[in-house]
This record gives structure tokens, C-alpha cells and sequence, in this order.
């Protein structure tokens, strides 16, 4: 984020900001196009119908790259993982949770060292995953990994899916606002072996997950009055939170004997559509903004899928470029849960870097946005400081 450092705007006092961005990703890398024959391979199935269901979910889902944990070497030490109806939580859980805390560590060192600041000046953390369970859990694991002092106060915000990596920034901007001078550290950690499973006809939304999701991690410092040396790149001005009543079984996900198990309900992506107009409005209300100026703001959504991007797009009357750094997030990174969020600022930095060298209009204000299990919606009105 270097090359932005000369176009940072004052942001207000008081106002939480996001100071620096970070991600880590796992060794093995997914060519999309090989994924099928791999996924089959390895889960030693050869029913030809699923293997052509996948084939064309994976070219749906539009992901051409993902990074994941999972590996020859894990299959082999627990080839249990790939076999049907056995225990293998606990198997699971070992891998998952020295997974997740090597890549937030990872993320955090690359965002603290964008950050450029002491690592000793972090007073909080805010940490997000749904791809571990212990106690303690992954933030003191992270606090100690990073080798923060004890006296960091901790947050843990487990199995939230795909609205996570947003609900922690909500939480790390009432942390930053109500605590003059402290600077939060948010790490989100993701890996899909918590729910790894050899492809079933009985469960058909396995299929979707092996086209769609991917592993990693991301990062973010968030504080308020930010100090000359600080170079901020988004101001948070405002954050809110609704569910949708009588939509909780949309989304389900349990945590079995067998790992993670979603059911995901077709109609999700027009659930969203229909609700996102009034939802968006109550942000944007807060400048002034109506409907009739989505053209006018940037747009932060986490990719949840292709569908869910092309129906927001379409009830919002969005131009074609609107959502090109969520789409790029997708492509490259696949659904990466919580963490894709930070993937999607990353690019929508790169994005705007890229209009003002081509002297388009600024494009200050945007929303932050993302959606998951409840059915629950995140929203955080932001101004890009380096527009």
C-alpha cells in the first residue's frame, strides 16, 4: 500500500480508520481448471454424474485461483478425512487450528509491517474465524505468536461465516472510537478442511463448497486520530447490523462428528436482492446520499458468489466497473469467508489508484458490505482516504 501513501486525504477526528491492510495464504495453489480430477482423485470417487455436477459449478462460480490448506501429505497422514460417515473432528480441529493461527500470524506481520508502526503500540485484537474451535482460542494464540503483551485486550468472534471479517470491523471501530489512542488489530483465519468431505449425491451444497471456497487470512489496523507517520486509507463513519427475521435456516451450518456441514438454501442470493435497497439506505442516509446515487459511491462487497454479485448489481442498476474489485477478489481467491473482505479493500485501493491516474471523478464515499448465517447483513458507510 506504499504507492497510496502520498494520496491520503485528513480524515475526522474521531472517526476510526483503517490504517493498513495485510493477508497470508496457505503453500498449495488451485488451478481452478485441475480442481475436479484432483477433488475425485483424492476422495478415490468415480460416480461420472457428480464429477460433471462439479465440472460445472466450478466454472459458474467464475474462481480461476485458490489457496488450501488441505495436501497430499494431510490425506495421507489422515485419510480418514476423505472417507464417508467416520468421526474425524478431532482430526480436523488439529489441523485446522495450527493452520489458522500460522496464517493470521502471517497476515498480521504483513499488515503491521505496512502499518509501520511498533508492534508494542497494538492494544487490541479483534479476531474472527469459523474454521477452529478451542480454549483459549485463536487470539491468544495470535497475541502470543505475534508476541503482543499481555495486557492486550483480546475479542473473539467465531462461526459467523461470510459476514465475519465485516462484523469484526464493525467491533474494531467501536473499540478504536471509544478508546482514544488504542490501535486494533484485526485478524480474520480461515481453512476449509473443518468441512472436507468426499462428494455425495445427498449433499448437494458439498459441491458448491469444493467449487467455491478457499483458505487464508487477512489483516487490518484500525485506530482513530491517526498520527503523522500513519498513512490512513479508509475512514469508518458508519457501521450497522440486521437480520432478517424467519431466515435463519437459509444459511445452516453445524459442527458435527464429521466437520462443518452447510446446507445453503436456493433462494439466498433473491433474499438479498430484495432486502438490500432499504438496508443500503439506512447507510447511506447518514450523507445524504438516495437511491438514486449508488453510481456515485464505491462498492466493498464480499463475493459470496457469482449470483449474489449479479443480483445485487442488477436491483441497484450498478455500473459494470462497480463490483470489478469483488469479482477480482473471487477470481483470485475464491470465497475465502471472513478474510475475503480485506482481499476486496486491497483491490478496490488498486482500483481507485487507477481511476485518479486516468482523471476520473472521485469516488469518495462507498459501502462495506457482506452477508451470513442469520440471515445477517453488515454494513460499514466508509470514505476511501487515498481516492
Amino acid at each position: 500500500m506504499g504507492s497510496l501513501a502520498g494520496f491520503a486525504k485528513k480524515a475526522s477526528p474521531g472517526k476510526a480508520t483503517v490504517l493498513a491492510l495485510g493477508k497470508a495464504f496457505p503453500h498449495q495453489l488451485v488451478m481452478q481448471e485441475f480442481l475436479v480430477d484432483g477433488y475425485f482423485k483424492n476422495t478415490n470417487c468415480d460416480d461420472p454424474e457428480l464429477k460433471q455436477k462439479l465440472t460445472r459449478l466450478c466454472k459458474t462460480t467464475t474462481v480461476k485461483t485458490r489457496y488450501v490448506v488441505m495436501s497430499d501429505e494431510i490425506l495421507k497422514k489422515y485419510p480418514e478425512l476423505a472417507m464417508e460417515g467416520l468421526p474425524t473432528v478431532k482430526q480436523r480441529l488439529d489441523i485446522c487450528n495450527k493452520a489458522v493461527t500460522q496464517m493470521a500470524i502471517e497476515a498480521s506481520q504483513a499488515c503491521i509491517k505496512s502499518w509501520g508502526r511498533p508492534i508494542t503500540d497494538i492494544t487490541h485484537v479483534v479476531y474472527v474465524s469459523s474454521s477452529e474451535a478451542r480454549l483459549p482460542g485463536g487470539d491468544l494464540y495470535l497475541a502470543r505468536g505475534l508476541g503482543l503483551s499481555p495486557e492486550t485486550q483480546r475479542v473473539m468472534l467465531y462461526f459467523m461465516g461470510c459476514s465475519g471479517g465485516v462484523s469484526g470491523l464493525r467491533v474494531a471501530k467501536d473499540i478504536a472510537e471509544n478508546n482514544p489512542g488504542s490501535r486494533v488489530l484485526l485478524a480474520t483465519s480461515e481453512t476449509t478442511i473443518i468441512g472436507f468431505k468426499p462428494p455425495s449425491a445427498e449433499r448437494p451444497y458439498d459441491l458448491v463448497g469444493v467449487a467455491l471456497f478457499g483458505d487464508g487470512a487477512g489483516a487490518m489496523i484500525v485506530g482513530s486520530d491517526p498520527v503523522p507517520s500513519e498513512r490512513p486509507l479508509f475512514e469508518l463513519h458508519t457501521a450497522i447490523q440486521n437480520f432478517l427475521p424467519n431466515t435463519e435456516k437459509t444459511i445452516d451450518g453445524r459442527l458435527t462428528e464429521e466437520g462443518i456441514s452447510f446446507k445453503l438454501a436456493r433462494e439466498l442470493p433473491q433474499i438479498i436482492e430484495d432486502n438490500i435497497e432499504g438496508f443500503c439506505g439506512k447507510l447511506m442516509g447518514n450523507i445524504g446520499f438516495t437511491n438514486n446515487d449508488y453510481n456515485k459511491m464505491f462498492w466493498a462487497v464480499h463475493p459470496g458468489g457469482p449470483a449474489i454479485l449479479n443480483k445485487l448489481e442488477k436491483r441497484l442498476n450498478l455500473l459494470p466497473d462497480k463490483l470489478n474489485a469483488s469479482r477480482r477478489a473471487l477470481m483470485d481467491y475464491g470465497n475465502a469467508s471472513s478474510n475475503t473482505i480485506v482481499y476486496v479493500l486491497e483491490y478496490m485501493l488498486e482500483e481507485s489508484l487507477k481511476m485518479k491516474s486516468q482523471d476520473h471523478e472521485d469516488t469518495d464515499w462507498g459501502l462495506i458490505l457482506a452477508f451470513g448465517p442469520g440471515i445477517t447483513f453488515e454494513g460499514i458507510l466508509a470514505r476511501n482516504l487515498t481516492a
